[in-house]
């Protein structure tokens, strides 16, 4: 890894590692998620309390990942738009 020696090449690295931590942030919500609900519905599947907090679960997953989706999306809409 280059040091910037100009401000454009400090955003560049900057863009750049955030580029790299989006997705990876997503990916580690999403197995957490997964994990949750495999927890409440495979493992504890007998349990109505924890299926019932499995699908409250599911609900809040569902609507967190598509809010960070939706928000990467407008993020790098609006990049692409005033950076090129």
């Amino acid at each position: 890894m280059q040091t910037p020696t100009t401000f454009a090449g400090l955003v560049n690295m900057i863009i750049g590692a955030i580029n790299v931590l989006i997705p990876v942030l997503i990916a580690v919500v999403f197995l957490y998620f997964a994990w949750k609900i495999i927890d409440a519905w495979v493992l504890n599947a007998g349990d109505e309390t924890k299926r019932t907090e499995g699908k409250q679960l599911l609900v809040v997953a569902v609507i967190s990942l598509t809010v960070m989706m939706s928000a990467w999306g407008i993020v790098a809409m609006i990049q692409q738009s005033i950076f090129g």
